[in-house]
């Protein structure tokens, strides 16, 4: 048996393939950061899995592709984990970057984004992905992100910039005792995961003016970090992974526009796209 996962920060999607590569079944986790959880804490997310637990003498190749696994330490972290639960199985584990790589433009060329909880991007040249600058994750990076915009609505709100319908809307949404706050940012595990949870709430709002100017800035600021210092031409294609980048591709494209760039294609959720890629190619 043949498991692949993609897992972000706030969630992992799980496919079981058999040795001919038909799919069994798959299933959700809680994401498996290494960059943010430790190992017990990972170990503790498998060991809910129940799905997973059933089958895990059964599986021979692990193959994650996971948010915070571009450092050496992080991934063999996650990978002690992995192969602690699967005995028999041979695991593999690569960041995110390059499932989005397999998933969008496979063995070609390109530029590959992501802007789910977190953000990333590279440039695929058909053999190494070469990147702008290594990520330092949600506190200083991660622009256009989910934890990002949430960070900027917290913020908002607490210094009254929000616009008052918005900010009763957003006060009656959440918990937002500076005391659970502070708690769930500094002493809780996931804190990427609990300021995204507050992006959400942009899409019922998402016509807002308000909410329109801060996620092209978001945008904008990926584009300029992330993007244009590979100085591509606007005949290199350029894919994009995650939900920010699906549920505000309106504006994802016109920020695009204006750097004289297009979007060729936005995936939501590159899981199925990541196990075609491994059916039609070995490892």
């Amino acid at each position: 048996m043949i498991l692949i996962a993609d897992g972000g920060s706030t969630k992992a999607d799980w496919i079981a393939l058999d040795n001919t590569k038909k799919e069994l079944f798959r299933t959700t986790t809680l994401g498996l950061n290494p960059s943010v959880l430790t190992e017990d804490e990972m170990f503790s997310t498998i060991n809910n899995a129940n799905d997973l637990l059933k089958v895990q003498n059964n599986v021979l190749q692990v193959h994650f592709y996971g948010a915070g696994c571009g450092s050496p330490k992080a991934a063999e972290s996650l990978q002690n984990v992995l192969k602690s639960i699967f005995k028999r199985a041979t695991v593999s584990v690569s960041e995110d970057t390059l499932a989005a790589v397999y998933a969008s433009t496979g063995k070609n060329p390109g530029i590959v984004c992501i802007l789910g909880t977190g953000s990333n991007s590279c440039y695929y040249d058909g053999k190494n992905m070469i990147t702008t600058a290594p990520s330092l994750g949600y506190t200083i990076m991660d622009e256009a992100s989910g934890n990002y915009f949430g960070k900027l609505l917290l913020r908002d709100f607490y210094y009254k910039k929000m616009p008052k319908r918005m900010a009763s809307a957003f006060k009656t949404s959440f918990d937002l005792d500076t005391d659970v706050v502070k708690m769930n940012l500094y002493k809780k595990p996931y804190p990427n995961m609990y300021l995204a949870s507050f992006a959400k709430f942009m899409l019922e709002y998402k016509d807002e003016k308000y909410v329109r100017k801060i996620i092209k800035k978001g945008i904008q600021d990926f584009f300029k970090y992330r993007i244009l210092p590979f100085k591509k031409d606007n005949q290199t294609p350029i894919y994009f992974i995650g939900s920010i980048a699906y549920y505000f591709q309106d504006i994802l494209d016109k920020v695009a526009s204006k750097n004289n760039l297009s979007v060729t294609d936005v995936i939501k959720r590159p899981i199925d796209n990541l196990v075609d890629f491994h059916r039609n190619n070995s490892f």
